[in-house]
């Protein structure tokens, strides 16, 4: 396996969808492209706040695919393949491979609780089995508040031990720190992004691979400043936008103030389960951004 490995300031980036639901592949795509332009090191494409579980295995395919028609650089950019189904778990990490993704994000098969490390083993079994022609990296997404199930340190040392080359990072949705440096001290090339900006200067200091937070698509140029040059000012005004959706749904947030900053109403649609982020929610976090960015010194 010679893929580089992932590094600094990456986007959950946030999935568009057209009137009936599908993916927008066209804005999915031009969003993509102005994140790497703007700050971003790096991509997660269909994880948590691209709503990836929402969509069907074809819709995820098509995703990917968009991403590869417009010539992006994959490489710099890691795919959730992560299902309930190990079939559809397979499909999706074959089909990230094959394409060229720098990784596959892997969240654990999530409807079933309480499994024993063993069936969890044979589940990552089951996807390095399926990509051995095409090993892509295998980065797994820790996320128990959504998932039940959590990578926990144990796991994750006798899932490298087990599949030597093939684990190699994990992004940290949990909010603890303290887990995130535990599992970063796992091992020197284990790359571990927590999922806030504010971690940013400790990352840049090494103690983690760098960030993949849901609001580097709003202010990916001061977590930019942040990581690449120590710009504390920059990670403040990072830190006071993602602040501004505490409390509030952080997905359909994200996405009303992508609506904002580029002029586009179609980024505020979601699908289902989730709903659109509410008016007052709206103008407020607006009002919060705008007065953010006023602030901030070139």
């Amino acid at each position: 396996m010679t893929a580089a490995r992932l590094s600094g300031v990456i986007a959950a980036i946030s999935t568009a969808v057209d009137k009936t639901g599908a993916p927008d592949t066209a804005r999915c795509v031009a969003l993509a492209r102005h994140l790497l332009d703007n700050g971003c090191d790096g991509l997660n494409v269909l994880g948590t706040t691209g709503e990836a579980t929402s969509f069907s295995l074809a819709e995820r395919q098509l995703v990917m695919s968009a991403h590869h028609g417009a010539g992006l650089p994959l490489a710099r950019l890691m795919v959730g393949t992560g299902a309930a189904a190990v079939s559809d778990a397979i499909a999706l990490t074959r089909h990230a491979a094959g394409l060229g993704f720098g990784g596959a994000l892997v969240l654990p098969p999530f409807y079933y609780k309480g499994v024993p490390d063993a069936g969890l083993v044979a589940y990552i079994k089951a996807l390095v089995d399926a990509t051995a022609d095409q090993p892509i990296p295998i980065y797994l997404y820790h996320f128990p508040a959504q998932s039940g199930l959590p990578w926990h340190l144990g796991l994750i040392r006798n899932l490298r031990e087990a599949f030597s080359g093939r684990i190699v990072g994990l992004k940290d949705s949990s909010g603890d720190l303290a887990y995130a440096k535990q599992a970063a001290a796992i091992a020197a090339d284990f790359a571990v992004f927590p999922s806030n900006e504010a971690c940013l200067i400790d990352a840049r200091q090494g103690a983690f691979a760098g960030c993949i937070s849901a609001t580097a698509n709003l202010n990916a140029d001061l977590c930019a400043r942040a990581y690449h040059s120590g710009d504390a000012a920059a990670l403040r005004a990072a830190v006071t936008i993602r602040a501004l959706f505490d409390g509030k749904p952080l997905v359909a947030g994200v996405k009303a103030l992508l609506a904002h900053i580029h002029g586009d109403a179609a980024w505020a649609a979601v699908k289902p389960p989730l709903a659109p982020f509410p008016a007052a929610d709206t103008a407020a976090v607006i009002a919060g951004y705008d007065a953010t960015r006023g602030r901030r010194v070139a």
